[in-house]
This record gives C-alpha cells, structure tokens and sequence, in this order.
C-alpha cells in the first residue's frame, strides 16, 4: 500500500488519543502577530480552529491587531506612540483601536463561517466579559489602557453551549464604563483563567521557549512550574517574552492545566503541537501533570 497513505492513517492513529482526553474541553487561542499578517497563515489557523471545534473540542478566540492598529492611526495622521512596550491610548487613538479591533473580528467571524461553523465576535464590553482598571506603564498615565480585574465568562459559555465559536477582541470597560484597549495575552490569560481552560495557546512569532535564547537546540518541549519558576530566575529570559511567560505561569497557577508556546508563522502550528506526541512549540504545565511528550517519537 501507498506509505504516504499509511503515515496519513498512522498520524489519525496518533491523534485518537489526544480527541478523546481534550473532547468538549475549552481551549483558548491567543491569536496575534505574524500569524495574523500573512493571509495564507491566517487560513490556516483558522483551519486548525475550526478542526478542534469539529473534532469536540470547545476553542475560544482572542485576537490582538496591534499592526493594523499602528497603521491606521497613522493614516488618520497621528504618530503611533509606546511606553515601555505599552501603546498610548488618548481618546482619539482608543476610538481608532475599537474600529480597527472590531473590524478584524469579524473578517475571522467571517473566515470560520466560510468553513461551515457559526461564529460569534464580541469585544469585552460584550455582556460585561471584561471589567478593568486603568493601567499605568512605570507609574506613568498612558490613557486607556486597561489591567483586567474581573471576567463575567457567562456569555461565552452561552455561546460555547449554543454550539457557537467565540471570537474575542481585547476591549473592556471600567466603573464609568470608559472603553479601554487590553494587551491580548493579557485578556486571553485572563478568560483562559476564568472559565478554567484545559489549555490556552499562544501563537507567536518565536518557536517556543529556549533555555538558551541563542542556542535554537536548547528549545524546550515541556515544562512544569518548578522548572519554569527556575528558568524565569535563571536570568536568561527577557524582552517579549518575559510578561507572556509569566502569564502562563499565572494561567497554570489558576486553574488552566497546560500552556501552550508556539510558533504561529509554522503553518498548522496548531494541530501539531496538540495532536502529535513530540508537539513543535513547549508546553507548561503544572507540577503533578502527566508529560504528554515522548521525546524521540
């Protein structure tokens, strides 16, 4: 018999077991950077998405849109404007960002409909999902910037139960009910927590975690949190990197099982750090939690 068609079966075969633990479980997918850019990669994550939904599982989007966020503030004729990584966000750049942001979820709403299966957008103001506090960048005021300080996850599992994929932009409201723009992995991590995930992936544009950034041989597949705690000490990780690692080791310590690091620019990152026993990205996962990873296989 054909062998390409044999390794197609042996990798079916090799998912089964991952279907069956993962079935009717939430998973959510923090979707941002290149992945998001290249229109063939943004197919095929939104693919993979779709797949997880149809083979049981319960996936949540989180989007970012920072990219076009930046351009079309600069087409309105301002100049896009960061402090220590944060964006500053005065009145006329929030209403800017809300635009934008909403304009990006629905082209995915669009995309997961084309492949068969309802999508619903909503930003966090949608239901009272994402209640804030003003964030301030090295005790300095940077507009609307919001910390999240509260998650009302009622509409998404209203959504989750009607059969609906949810797909989230990071906007969110505070007492006064002012709109704030939300970092993405922040908002992810803080819904992933909330509704209590079995697993919360990020797609970025790194491979995953190293335990020495220049060496790409040092790439680590998984994790626990002991082991995490120590690299963050070791003094080897910073940049990006450090505030999304200790999101995941926040998500892990509250209740989410397993994080998962990967590279989104790898098309069909997704299915193959979830459904194959070696996986590409690294996997964080709490102290007593069974390795899935069979190194070598």
């Amino acid at each position: 018999m054909d062998e390409q068609i044999m390794l197609k079966a042996q990798t079916l075969i090799e998912a089964l077991p991952y279907i069956q633990k993962f079935n009717r479980k939430i998973i959510v997918i923090k979707y941002g950077g290149s992945a998001m850019a290249d229109e063939n990669l943004k197919k095929s994550v939104i693919q993979d998405v779709v797949l997880l939904k149809l083979v049981g599982f319960k996936p949540i989007i989180v989007h970012g849109g920072g990219k076009d966020i930046s351009k079309w503030v600069q087409k309105s004729g301002m100049e896009p404007r960061f402090v220590n990584g944060l964006r500053v966000t005065d009145e006329p750049t929030m209403e800017i960002a809300e635009m934008v942001l909403n304009r990006v979820n629905k082209s995915l709403v669009n995309m997961v409909q084309e492949l068969g299966v309802l999508g619903v957008g909503i930003s966090g103001k949608d239901g009272g999902l994402l209640h804030v506090q003003k964030k301030l960048s090295g005790g300095e005021d940077i507009g609307y910037v919001g910390d999240v300080d509260a998650v009302n996850p009622k509409i998404l599992y209203d959504l989750l139960e009607k059969d609906f994929l949810p797909i989230v932009c990071p906007i969110g409201y505070d007492d006064e009910f002012n709109t704030y723009n939300i970092n993405a992995d922040d908002a992810a991590c803080a819904i992933a927590k909330a509704v209590k995930a079995e697993k919360l992936a990020f797609l970025t544009d790194v491979e995953g975690v190293y335990r020495d950034p220049k060496d790409p041989s040092t790439l680590i597949s998984e994790l626990n949190t002991d082991e995490m705690n120590e690299l963050l000490g070791s003094g080897n990780v910073g940049g990006g990197m450090l505030p999304k690692l200790n999101n995941c080791l926040d998500a892990v310590n509250n209740g989410v099982n397993r994080v998962h690091i990967m590279d989104g620019r790898i098309a069909h990152c997704l299915l193959l750090e979830i459904f194959t026993n070696k996986g590409i990205g690294t996997a964080i996962l709490h102290n007593e939690a069974e390795r899935f990873f069979k190194e070598g296989k």
